[in-house]
C-alpha cells in the first residue's frame, strides 16, 4: 500500500485537505498520514460545519503538529510524499528557509531531503516579491507549485465540483488517478477545441 502525508495548515482552504483524503479513501490503495496545524483547526470551524473527529477517521494516522518525533519526520519511513493543501504563506516560508521546527514543516523538509515529492497547495493573493522569491526557491528544489485555481471549461455547478477538480489533480502528481471531474480532451470528459463528439466518443475535426 502507498503512504501518502496529508498536510492542512491555517490558510483558508480547509476542505482541500479533507476532500483529497475522501478521494483517497474512494480510491483504497493509499495509507494517508496527516498532521493538521492548530491554526488549521481555527479555520475549519470558520469555513464548514464538519466534525473534526472526521477529519481525523478520514487518515490511516493522525500526528500531532508539536510531535516532531513521530514516524513521518524520519527518512527511513517511507512515502510517496506530501500534499500541502492548502499551505499558509507561513509554511511555505518555514519549508523554504528549511525551519523545521514544527511537525508540518520537518515532514515537509524529510520529503525533499529524500528525493519525494512536495506539493504545495498555496492559497494567498495578491503575491508580493518576497513570496514569489520563497515560491522560486521551493521550485528549484522540485517543489509542485500548486495553487488550486479553478478550472471553468468543465463549467462546475457547486463548490465541490471546483474543489474536486484541482484535487484530481493535485493526486495525479502521485500518480493516483481518480476520475472526480471531466478531464479535458479525453473519452466521456471535455471536447478540447477542434474536437467533436461521435457516438459518445471524442473524435477528431
Amino acid at each position: 500500500m502507498k503512504r501518502l502525508i496529508i498536510g492542512i495548515t491555517g490558510a483558508t482552504g480547509t476542505i482541500y485537505g479533507w476532500r483529497l483524503m475522501e478521494m483517497l479513501r474512494s480510491e483504497g490503495d493509499t495509507e494517508i498520514h496527516l498532521v493538521m496545524s492548530p491554526s488549521a483547526k481555527l479555520t475549519l470551524k470558520m469555513e464548514h460545519d464538519v466534525e473534526l473527529d472526521y477529519i481525523y477517521s478520514l487518515a490511516h494516522e493522525v500526528h500531532q503538529p508539536g510531535n516532531i518525533g513521530a514516524s513521518i519526520s524520519s527518512g527511513s519511513f517511507a512515502t510517496e510524499g506530501m500534499i500541502i493543501a492548502p499551505c499558509s504563506i507561513k509554511t511555505m516560508s518555514n519549508i523554504a528557509f528549511g525551519n523545521t521546527g514544527d511537525l508540518m514543516s520537518r515532514a515537509a523538509d524529510v520529503v525533499l531531503k529524500e528525493g519525494r515529492k512536495l506539493v504545495v497547495a498555496i492559497r494567498e493573493t495578491p503575491l508580493h516579491a518576497g513570496h514569489l522569491e520563497s515560491l522560486t526557491k521551493l521550485a528549484r528544489l522540485g517543489v509542485v507549485i500548486f495553487p488550486p485555481v479553478p478550472a471553468f471549461y468543465n463549467r462546475p455547478k457547486t463548490l465541490l465540483d471546483i474543489v474536486d477538480q484541482s484535487c484530481m489533480r493535485m493526486l495525479d502528481q502521485f500518480d493516483i488517478h481518480v476520475e472526480t471531474a471531466p478531464r479535458w480532451g479525453e473519452e466521456g470528459g471535455v471536447p478540447a477545441v477542434g474536437q467533436k463528439i461521435e457516438g459518445g466518443k471524442i473524435a477528431g475535426e
